[in-house]
């Protein structure tokens, strides 16, 4: 378990705080993360590569002169916001466009996609690639749905390289694709990890027993079999990505490949030699060439017990970008001359707690009528933030059922920061729409994640349509919940049956403007939705997860209703509550 920590909230924050203080050259500390000690050079492609906290030296151990130009570090496994990601690429571009790479977890491809249209709105060129190399998963024929996990290395070093080399942006992008559909990995565990403040792992494993296809986030297994021998996990790992091969592989003799065989943070060096013995003398029975491989911890979640084997198969190209040397505070390889220094840079001394959330010192003006709504929106953020706060622990007991348990960590953080941020922008005498956009934003921001992301869409929506000029009436705000609806729909790809939150959102909403449409008062239409609401999320225990991190687990999910539609429905019935007090 993690044992050495302050505030947990501050955790992530504080880690990488200390880890630019131990490594001042290779990075410097921007909003959102790090990124290279030196400039990137005039005209070279920027690899801004990012992910949550949890797993180093991914991500931000990966930065240096080879490797990536720099990296948006989230909260404990959350993927970053869109304003960090969009921060610490504007940091690094050097003038030759930025190509953004992360896993694939639904979170990262909302926030960095995010972060992506920002900056071509800001005229730089950018591109975007994740990382699906686990194929646990999902299936040959789905391999878009797979998740990264310590194939984001290989994919990652083959691209930064190409673009050290000064190869233009789209061909870098296609590098990245080549080496991403030539990565397969598969990984075993004997225990989860526990995150910073909790006193159980995330998953648990039976007694002289390993799970079978685990995740990088703390999520169980896919299967579970008798504890093997050391030779037996290494015949497992390699049989099993031996069946699977590229499609212009035909058959792994005569093939070379990259050889990642990685450790999840309690699985011990000596251990990782133990079993890569016999990887390497099955691969080489099956007449693979290895090409520079690399056994240690690449890719970790904070204490799991666990190990993975990565495979990239390689031609001459890839091999070339595979051997490239390169420099990083986590990852060294080769021999790379000594760089000029940057002194056009003021050295930095430390990382501010909250670089990516710049602070608003002024307001839009606002009418005394969306001035006063605001101490409504208010009180309903703090309604939201208490609820929430109360219900952590079991949001994120449901979560840990088929995903990785942090639901309620990733809302707390969230839902907190929204409040504050409503609180300063109240304080500067800001509007109800600008308290809610402000809200949003802080609660994308701190949450990171899947939710992080959809909340920020929801109290953006909301804040649109109510406005800082005019008095919400009910139908502004059921126009708001309307368009929250939509937009959610638009950003996740998630539909009613799916499994998530929209199950609650869609029924939510229709009911809230039904009820508004036949003139019932905003108090009691909220009323009547949030009890449809809180059915909605109660029925969500009869489905099958289609969408997120729990979908490779659904049948272990069947029973228990989804996380963020519950936490959804208590948010409804708290901010009705906070209704009718300032009715």
């Amino acid at each position: 378990m993690t044992r050495l920590f302050n505030d947990p909230a501050a955790f992530a924050d504080e880690a990488l705080e200390g880890f630019t203080a131990a490594h001042r050259r290779w990075v410097r500390p921007v909003g959102g993360g790090v990124v290279r000690a030196t400039a990137t050079p005039a005209g070279q492609v920027a690899v801004v590569i990012g992910g949550g906290s949890g797993h180093y030296p991914a991500f931000s151990g990966l930065v240096g002169r080879g490797l990536a130009h720099g990296a948006a570090v989230g909260n404990v496994f959350a993927s970053p916001s869109a304003r960090q990601i969009h921060s610490v690429a504007t940091a690094a571009h050097g003038g030759g466009g930025v190509l953004l790479m992360y896993g694939n977890y639904a979170g990262d491809v909302l926030h960095f996609g995010q972060a992506a249209e920002r900056l071509v709105a800001d005229g730089i060129e950018t591109r975007t690639f994740a990382v699906a190399d686990d194929i646990s998963s999902a299936g040959p024929d789905e391999r878009a749905k797979r998740r990264g996990i310590a194939g984001d290395l290989p994919v990652f070093k083959a691209a930064a390289a190409a673009a050290e080399q000064g190869t233009p942006l789209e061909e870098v992008l296609r590098v990245a694709e080549r080496a991403g559909a030539r990565t397969r990995s598969f990984g075993i565990a004997f225990s989860g990890c526990t995150l910073p403040g909790a006193d159980h792992p995330l998953f648990t494993v039976p007694e002289a027993r390993m799970a079978v296809g685990l995740g990088i986030h703390g999520e169980p297994g896919i299967g579970e079999e008798a504890l093997p021998t050391a030779d037996e996990a290494a015949l497992l790992l390699v049989e099993t990505l031996l069946k699977e091969l590229p499609e212009d592989v035909a058959a792994p003799a005569g093939q070379r490949a990259a050889v990642i065989l990685n450790g999840l943070g309690s699985v011990k060096y000596e251990e990782l030699f133990v079993v890569y013995r016999k990887v390497a003398a099955l691969l080489g029975e099956a007449g693979v060439e290895i090409v520079d491989p690399e056994v240690g911890e690449l890719v970790t979640s904070f204490d799991m017990a666990g190990i993975s084997l990565t495979l990239t198969w390689l031609d001459d190209r890839l091999e070339e970008l595979w051997r490239a040397p390169a420099d990083t505070p986590a990852y060294r390889k080769g021999a790379l001359g000594t760089p000029e220094p940057d002194r056009d840079r003021a050295p930095v001394t430390a990382l501010a707690q909250d670089t990516a959330v710049p602070a608003a010192t002024a307001v839009p003006d606002a009418s005394d009528a969306s001035r006063e709504a605001a101490v409504t929106v208010l009180a309903a953020l703090e309604a939201v933030a208490r609820v929430v706060d109360a219900h952590a622990d079991e949001l994120g007991r449901i979560d840990a059922v088929a995903g990785d348990g942090d639901h309620g960590i990733g809302m707390r953080r969230g839902s907190g920061a929204a409040h504050r941020a409503a609180v300063d922008a109240h304080r500067l005498g800001a509007g109800a729409g600008t308290v809610l956009t402000r809200a949003a934003d802080a609660w994308a921001d701190k949450a990171g994640g899947t939710s992080g992301a959809l909340w920020g869409t929801i109290l953006r929506s909301l804040g649109t349509a109510l406005g800082d000029r005019d008095a919400p009436d009910a139908a502004h705000v059921a126009e708001g919940v309307t368009e929250a609806s939509a937009a959610v729909r638009r950003l996740g790809g998630a539909e009613v049956g799916d499994k998530t939150m929209v199950d609650v959102l869609v029924p939510f909403a229709d009911a809230l403007a039904a009820g508004t449409a036949g003139g019932l008062a905003l108090t009691e239409a909220w009323d009547r939705a949030a009890t449809t609401a809180t059915e909605a999320a109660a029925g969500t225990a009869d489905l099958l997860p289609r969408r997120g991190r729990a979908r490779p687990h659904a049948e272990k999910s069947l029973g228990t209703p989804d996380a963020g539609a519950h936490s959804l429905a208590l948010i409804t019935r708290a901010v009705h509550g906070a209704l009718l007090d300032h009715h």
